[in-house]
């Protein structure tokens, strides 16, 4: 998955389902309005829950109209906004995710996790020098939030600021020893600059750190096999690839701040013969048809 926006926490989805639900008014004739209103917040509340938890299994589609209506019924609630932000993130609806996100900072200027979706919103635009300082405003309110610390160094990095870039991933692992993306992308920073050896180290590390990450495994693999241990480096770039053969895309590769050397050497190593292969027989695994089960 392309590691580097932040889009739902799921911190703050779990804050969600736990929101404390709005108090009964009294049955008193004068509060009739007023009974109303609470009535309205509690089913907006509920349905921002539902949309919380339909995103955390991925069903933007359905969870968004739900968080739409749940911003109208329960509009003083930042936890509401930002959950809406989120989703408009991921739909790319840039605009209304900003202005959402906006409102939930309005209500709630201390949330450093609405400063964080801010900067998400501005990296996705490409606007780097904006998602810095929304990162660093982030981190004021939450200084050891590991990845707002890795988000701040992936601005960094396509600003071309690459030692800043470094001390803030360096930062994201003091916080989180099994921050592995923070190391990969460091990895990726050292390939660039010609310390083969180094990035070989981090790119280790984070294998180490999570056996299923492909993107590390597949960077791994192409260092190995052009710097000559071939045989460990196809073996490594075949596991990759069963793993998530999206990293066999070199655009994928690329959205994942692949710099232009490692992707020089990953091209190559992509059309080797067994690498082919590879790639082929995992498409040829993924299209095959399901087997139906018995009644």
């Amino acid at each position: 998955m392309p590691k580097y926006v932040r889009l739902i926490s799921l911190l703050m989805v779990c804050s969600l389902w736990s929101m404390p639900k709005a108090a009964n008014a009294q049955a008193l004739i004068p509060h009739t309005l007023q009974l109303d209103a609470t009535k309205l917040e509690k089913q907006g509340l509920s349905l921002a829950q539902e949309a919380a938890q339909l995103a955390q299994f991925q069903q933007v589609d359905l969870a968004l109209p739900r968080a739409r209506l749940a911003s109208q019924l329960a509009p003083g609630n930042d936890k509401v906004w930002l959950l809406l932000g989120g989703l408009q993130l991921q739909t790319k609806e840039y605009d209304g995710a900003i202005a959402s996100l906006k409102k939930a900072q309005s209500l709630n200027p201390k949330n450093g996790d609405i400063l964080f979706a801010l900067g998400s919103a501005n990296f996705q635009q490409k606007n780097y020098q904006a998602a810095v300082v929304n990162y660093q405003d982030g981190l004021k309110l939450k200084p050891n939030d590991p990845e707002g610390l890795f988000d701040l160094g992936n601005a960094y990095y396509l600003l071309g600021k690459l030692p800043d870039a470094i001390a803030q991933y360096d930062k994201a692992v003091s916080q989180d020893k099994k921050f592995w993306p923070a190391l990969n992308n460091i990895g990726l920073i050292n390939y660039e600059q010609g310390n083969v050896p180094e990035a070989i180290k981090r790119w280790q590390s984070a294998v180490t750190l999570e056996k299923q990450a492909a993107e590390p495994l597949l960077a791994l693999a192409v260092a190995l096999y052009t710097k000559g241990d071939r045989q460990q480096g196809l073996t490594l770039g075949e596991a990759a690839l069963r793993i998530d053969s999206r990293y066999a895309n070199l655009n994928f590769l690329k959205e994942n701040l692949w710099g232009d050397r490692l992707l020089s050497d990953t091209k190559k190593f992509l059309e080797l013969p067994r690498i082919q292969a590879a790639i082929q027989q995992r498409e040829n695994s993924s299209s095959a048809p399901r087997e139906q089960p018995t009644q």
